[in-house]
């Protein structure tokens, strides 16, 4: 099959999944650059794509951080085998939303026949050749990438499309309420529907076509995003839209969604990014520790990770990704998280459902349940003062965690210092100085 390009949305500031999109509070990461399991987001996009494949990517950005982030990333695609172009920076002046600046690019860069418009902020595992067939089969303008999900999980949360006659899209409703769910006759709470991935196959000769009438014109001058504007417009206008089941979706808009979509992928449930996370390496499957890190003595027992797990002094797995010359004590285990490049972890600590960037410092006794830590994050736990963190606390850059600190969901701005004496509730948003004064 011919290969087609891809077109990568890189737009919007992360405000859901923050403090992880954040390099400091006044300083936004592209969500392409979030790391998931030693990749950023666009790496793992176009080394999976190019793998079926695509060669040929552009970008359609808004704002500097992520255009400029992407391109730091990507550059023009030399390192990746690819080429890559990135839309005007003076287009940014009239954006209106993810459709609008879609359409516009497909003008600028006089793109036709078929191509696929991705997200950089999610991972997919699909079959590019099955949905190509699936478009051509029916005569279709746009195929979205559909997932079933239950009701009451995609309320809210996902565009959820009903579907007709060989799987046409009939209507489609942005994150709709469970109550307009069920009032459509989707189903229950419990059954499935079928949600938007934000993946979409488009014939781009025609959607340009769509892009002259004057009601979709007149729209783009207001507002025009994929999901809650153009999508409704073409199939309320009658046009072939396709909804094709893929594999899996992961999302990764909030820190409770990244942790659910890292352990999936540690666990090798995405068979398309197997390749990528790198073969299975260490005591058991779905393990995968670097060299240099099996090899590195603790400051404790002197002892190294390979010996300690040998003899069953460390529990490793499952699904653990553990990076360059991180340091781990006796007494540890890890089951189902990912850690960076040299990192420390304490004797005695237990960790389960953590992403810790490189650098951090996890101290003796520690107890991690759910929690994403950015880079450099110090954890000052003791054994006798012991740091548990649980049900996806979210810790930005170089965050600094006291002795004997007990938190839960509680999510934290880069650069901030929590002491042990701190009483934050649960789920709390600490995004200065202020809001920790409250529980002082």
């Amino acid at each position: 099959m011919a290969s087609i390009p891809a077109i990568a949305l890189a737009g919007g500031q992360g405000l859901r999944a923050r403090p992880i999109t954040l390099n400091s509070a006044d300083y936004l990461k592209s969500k392409a650059a979030m790391q998931l399991a030693g990749h950023t987001l666009i790496e793992w996009a176009v080394t999976t794509l190019r793998s079926q494949g695509v060669h040929q990517y552009y970008v359609v950005a808004n704002g500097r951080e992520n255009r400029a982030q992407t391109k730091a990333i990507l550059a023009h695609g030399e390192q990746h085998d690819v080429t890559v172009r990135y839309s005007r920076t003076r287009f940014d002046r009239d954006n209106t939303g993810s459709g609008e600046s879609t359409l516009r690019c497909l003008e600028y860069w006089d793109l036709t026949g078929l191509a696929l418009v991705f997200p950089t902020d999610s991972v997919f595992d699909f079959d590019l050749d099955a949905m190509v067939r699936a478009h051509r089969d029916a005569r279709a303008d746009i195929t979205v990438a559909t997932v079933p999900r239950p009701g009451s999980e995609a309320a809210g949360k996902y565009g959820v499309l009903k579907l007709g006659m060989h799987g046409l899209v009939r209507e489609f409703l942005e994150k709709p309420s469970l109550d307009l769910i069920r009032s459509t006759t989707w189903g229950g709470a419990d059954d499935p529907v079928h949600t938007n991935a934000g993946m979409y196959l488009i014939d781009c000769d025609r959607l340009r076509m769509a892009a002259r009438e004057p009601e979709l014109a007149a729209l783009a001058r207001r507002r025009l995003d994929w999901g809650g504007d153009l999508l409704p417009y073409l199939v309320r206008r009658g046009h072939r839209v396709l909804a094709h089941p893929i594999a899996r979706f992961g999302d990764l808009g909030s820190p409770r969604d990244y942790l659910e979509t890292l352990k999936d992928v540690l666990l090798d449930r995405y068979p398309l990014l197997a390749g990528p996370l790198g073969h299975p390496a260490g005591p058991g499957p779905c393990h995968r520790i670097h060299e240099s890190s099996l090899e590195m003595k603790d400051q404790v027992s002197g002892r190294t990770l390979a010996e300690k797990i040998e003899d069953g002094s460390v529990r490793i797995g499952p699904g653990v990704r553990i990076g360059r010359d991180v340091e781990i004590g006796p007494g540890v285990m890890i089951a189902e998280s990912d850690i960076g490049d040299g990192v420390d972890i304490g004797e005695c600590s237990r960790l389960r459902g953590v992403a810790c960037g490189d650098h951090s410092i996890i101290g003796p006794g520690a107890h991690l349940t759910d929690v994403f830590l950015g880079s450099m994050v110090d954890v000052r736990s003791t054994l006798q003062r012991p740091v548990v963190l649980d049900d996806y606390c979210a810790l930005g850059d170089e965050v600094r965690v006291g002795p004997g600190t007990r938190l839960r969901g509680v999510s934290a701005f880069p650069r901030m210092d929590i002491g042990g004496h701190a009483r934050i509730p649960h789920g709390a948003s600490l995004s200065g100085v202020r809001d920790l004064l409250r529980w002082l």
